[in-house]
C-alpha cells in the first residue's frame, strides 16, 4: 500500500484518507489480527515517539 500525502496543514481531507487507508489495511482482518496489528502500531510510534525526545534532547543540549 502506498504512503498517505498529507498536506501540511493537516486537514479534515487528511483524516479521512487516513481513515479510509486503516480501513482497506483492516477489512478483511480478524479480531486477533485487528488486535495485533494495533498493537504493533502502537509500539512503533512508541518508539518513533522516543526517537524524536531522544533527539530533541541531544539538540538541546548542544546548544
Amino acid at each position: 500500500m502506498e504512503a498517505l500525502v498529507i498536506s501540511p496543514d493537516f486537514t479534515i481531507e487528511d483524516i479521512h484518507k487516513i481513515r479510509e487507508q486503516n480501513y482497506e489495511r483492516t477489512k478483511d482482518m480478524t479480531v486477533a489480527e485487528k488486535v495485533a496489528y494495533y498493537n504493533n502500531s502502537g509500539k512503533e510510534a512508541e518508539r518513533e515517539i522516543e526517537r524524536r525526545r531522544a533527539l530533541k534532547r541531544k539538540v538541546v543540549a548542544s546548544m
